[in-house]
């Protein structure tokens, strides 16, 4: 067994990181509305679920791929990738909109206490998930090969994927983006000026709900981007990958740091390599395990997690 992981060793790290990255995304979902509201916002797994849908429908219904349809190739390629990431972060950053001003933006005016919103979010989750399992009739979906899963390079013996390498360098400079548009840009500001002190952020003339659905938008965007990455590594999904990967991006998000942009960055990347070195000595079975055990660990022996919240600096 030994023997065999160190021949796959690279093989499984590169498949791990691709994993990491789809978890990274999803993660700054979490990430940003707790840096602004102090929430958990568990609707956010069911927003990487729809991310997942926009991107089946744009293939198969716009593009009118089907199982036995060739892979595209080429310029065609690129076009049909970048409109399934465009409308999987549209789709999800609209419903990450539609979710604060119909489940938290009436409560968190009102005043209610930090346990409202929660049961909120909770209720929202379960609204959206059995809408779309009413839509599947409880099916999973397949989703056609837009892409020809091909070896572009061999490192040391482990072959480098397509898309893969699509997953990692294009989940990388999302990252990036992120951290530079909150650092440098005027709604990043804001959503840092709040998440330090709202209270004084409004007097400074911040529109805090401005901000707010602003932050939605952000992390419902990078959500999105997930679902797209997700459907093209996998080419499946259903109404309860939601709950499946959610709970492990929320893993990844507590194991940096809930609120922290750097955090959620390394959490995710440490998980999806953890989860997938795990799987090959104990079996995908116990992957769910696996999570569940990382995050009794972190929340018993580091509950602020690796990096802390640093909401009062930059949140990068």
């Amino acid at each position: 067994m030994l023997a065999n992981f160190q021949d796959q060793f690279l093989s499984l790290t590169f498949g791990g990181l691709s994993l990491g990255f789809i978890y990274v995304l999803i993660a700054l979902g979490y990430t940003m509305v707790y840096g602004v509201l102090r929430m958990i916002n568990f609707a956010n797994s069911e927003v990487f679920m729809y991310g997942t849908f926009a991107t089946v429908v744009i293939i198969r219904d716009l593009f009118g791929f089907t199982q036995q349809s060739e892979p595209a190739t080429g310029f065609r390629l690129f076009y049909i990738l970048l409109i399934c990431l465009a409308g999987s972060m549209f789709l999800s950053g609209v419903l990450s909109i539609f979710l604060e001003l119909v489940a938290y933006r009436r409560l968190r005016n009102r005043g209610s206490n930090k346990l409202a919103p929660l049961i909120s979010a909770i209720g929202m989750s379960i609204v959206l998930a059995e809408f779309m399992r009413i839509l599947t009739d409880s099916r999973y979906v397949g989703s056609p090969r837009v892409m020809e899963k091909s070896s572009i390079a061999t490192i040391f013996g482990a072959n480098l994927r397509l898309d893969n390498v699509i997953v990692i360098v294009c989940g990388l400079v999302l990252y990036l983006v992120l951290q530079q548009f909150v650092k440098k840009t005027r709604l990043g500001k804001a959503i840092r000026a709040v998440s330090m002190n709202e209270d004084s952020a409004k007097l400074m003339g911040v529109n805090l709900n401005f901000v707010v659905s602003g932050t939605f938008l952000v992390g419902g965007l990078m959500t999105g981007a997930a679902g797209f990455f997700y459907t093209l590594k996998y080419e499946n999904t259903s109404f309860s990958i939601g709950f499946e990967l959610g709970i492990a991006a929320f893993t990844a998000a507590i194991l940096g740091g809930i609120g922290n942009i750097k955090g959620a960055f390394y959490g995710g990347i440490s998980l999806g390599l953890v989860e997938t070195y795990a799987s090959f000595f104990l079996g995908t079975q116990w992957k769910a395990v696996t999570v569940f055990l990382i995050l009794v660990v972190v929340l018993y022996f580091r509950p602020n997690g690796v990096f802390g919240e640093a909401i009062t600096q930059t949140r990068a």
